[in-house]
């Protein structure tokens, strides 16, 4: 199996995404992993290239760039390079930390559709407070979507659930305003009674205040809502973080305190760190597209990784076209 990554892309990089791939190939056999980026500064961090190969470029698209004009037009930077491998069949999968809008627009238009899926969708593991984690989609790639959108997105989504983290019969809920039938918008209106009958194991409507206790294993909204809600979550848990920080800093008996529960908080920290479960995949995309987070470590990257392996091994992408293509879909809305 090979893998390749864009080694620029993300806060951290290249040590990061180095450090992240030698781990990665050290954990899992028969592994292949392409780095795509300037050689020069990815070279001092591998220590060994016996599974890790180098592509040299010094074009890079960076947080600023226009996604659609920088696809475009950087032809060779390692966010498109590492597309093309994958869509040229020379690779199995491809990761990037770098600009979110122009992976997705790479991800469409170079590796390509899974036909039958109208919108990709952007798919975070956020974290719970069972540790078991669930699955929130959309959460960008399309703020606005149709009712048969977010049924496709439950059907990608219970099959990643079930295939990879290996969640028997994942229940899959409808982010809404309240629980009871009938709530909501249009949009949600419409997608629940189409829930209904769609081959997955639908829950109902949840409300996001229950999202971290586990409600659902998968959960499903449009991107303007799915975005909305992510960034609370990632915004809520720094604030709690740094709340508890500065009261542990606050006196001498705060002090003595926070050093007797030490390795307890950082047990915290990561148990809501969803770069835990790896990064947000890019549903509906013919073959497995991540986008880990920008701020992502070396763990972040090596987990990041297995999560593409277990995308590949499990055939998501496949059992997704296959699940899809068996359905008629009701696009008269």
């Amino acid at each position: 199996m090979r893998i390749t990554i864009d080694a620029m892309g993300g806060d951290n990089a290249p040590e990061a995404v180095v450090k992240g791939a030698e781990k990665a190939v050290a954990a899992t056999d028969n592994l292949q992993i392409t780095l795509f980026g300037d050689e020069e500064k990815i070279k001092p961090y591998l220590s060994d290239s016996r599974q890790i190969d180098i592509v040299h470029t010094d074009e890079v698209i960076t947080a600023d760039d226009e996604p659609v004009r920088a696809v475009k037009n950087k032809k060779n930077a390692p966010l498109v390079l590492m597309a093309k491998e994958v869509k040229e069949n020379r690779a199995d999968a491809c990761i990037s930390a770098g600009n979110t809008g122009a992976l997705m627009r790479s991800g469409l238009f170079v590796v390509g559709r899974i036909r039958g899926i109208d919108r990709p969708a952007l798919s975070p593991t956020l974290p719970t407070n069972d540790g078991k984690g669930f699955l929130l989609l959309d959460v960008g790639a399309n703020v606005d979507a149709k009712p048969h959108n977010l049924v496709q997105y439950a059907i990608m989504g219970s099959v990643y659930t079930e295939k990879v983290r290996a969640v028997s019969n994942p229940a899959v809920g409808l982010l809404n305003i309240g629980t009871e039938d009938g709530k909501g918008n249009d949009l949600t209106r419409k997608a629940f009674n189409q829930l209904q009958n769609a081959p997955i194991n639908f829950i109902g409507n949840v409300e996001a205040r229950d999202l971290l206790s586990g409600v659902a294993d998968v959960v499903v909204t449009d991107g303007f809502s799915g975005n909305i809600a992510l960034k609370t979550i990632e915004g809520t848990a720094m604030t709690v973080l740094s709340l508890l920080k500065q009261t542990f800093k606050s006196s001498l008996k705060t002090k003595l305190a926070a050093s007797m529960v030490q390795n307890d908080l950082k047990g915290l920290k990561s148990q809501m760190d969803y770069s835990e479960y790896g990064g947000a995949g890019l549903f509906g995309l013919a073959s497995p597209v991540i986008k880990a987070h920008g701020s992502s470590d070396s763990r972040a990257f090596f987990n990041a990784i297995q999560q593409a392996v277990n995308m590949v091994e499990n055939n998501v992408s496949d059992t997704i076209k296959t699940t899809v293509e068996s359905i008629e879909w009701d696009k008269g809305e």
